[in-house]
């Protein structure tokens, strides 16, 4: 008898120790938070508990160079993942957009895929305590049908919503179509993170 597991779903994740980097773009976000009125009216009409620079600055790595130093490390961990994932690319994967979240407490971001992107991702920046994971959802959910649910002590590879909990310096990456939520942020502080796409 064998049993074999196919059509895997691979997460990426790497740890960046850099203190001045982290600190050096604690303030950046911050600073933007506080400045970007754009951005702040967006986040605000649209029920964003915090600030989003999503629909208001599109050149991050351009205008500070924190975020220049970062897009640079995001180049290779990304490289890496698209190796791993044995993509056929015809040249290398770009970064296509950058923006950074400031979550206040209570904060969530509902449930979303990344169309027209290969791999997206989350660089973590501050995580206060009790501020939550990311959950990931298996993208097979809506073809199971009649489909017992698992066992609580099933694998995580076996699980239909798997977190990951992140902490300041964290990478995960994943393929664009992985459908990904932010659970409510049920920390005192704020939680900051850095998102993107890779096309």
């Amino acid at each position: 008898m064998a049993i074999r597991s196919l059509f895997v779903t691979r997460i990426y994740d790497a740890l960046v120790e850099d203190e001045t980097l982290l600190a050096e773009l604690d303030h950046s976000v911050r600073s933007f938070a506080a400045e970007d009125r754009a951005g702040k009216a967006w986040s605000k009409e649209k029920g964003y508990r915090g600030y989003t620079s999503y629909a208001s600055l599109n050149d991050l790595p351009a205008r500070d160079p924190a975020f220049a130093d970062l897009a640079k490390i995001l180049n290779r961990h990304v490289a890496r993942f698209a190796e791993d994932l044995h993509l056929d690319l015809g040249r290398k994967l770009r970064l296509d957009s950058l923006w950074v979240n400031l979550m206040k407490p209570g904060g969530t971001h509902s449930g979303h895929i990344h169309p027209h992107s290969t791999i997206s991702g989350t660089f973590y920046v501050a995580v206060p305590e009790g501020s939550g994971g990311l959950k990931f959802e298996d993208p097979r959910l809506p073809l199971m049908m009649a489909a017992p649910p698992r066992r609580p002590d099933a694998p995580e590879e076996d699980r239909a919503f798997v977190y990951a909990e992140p902490k300041p310096g964290m990478i995960l990456l994943w393929e664009s179509w992985l459908r990904h939520e932010v659970p409510p942020n049920g920390a005192k502080g704020d939680r900051i993170s850095i998102s993107f796409n890779y096309s």
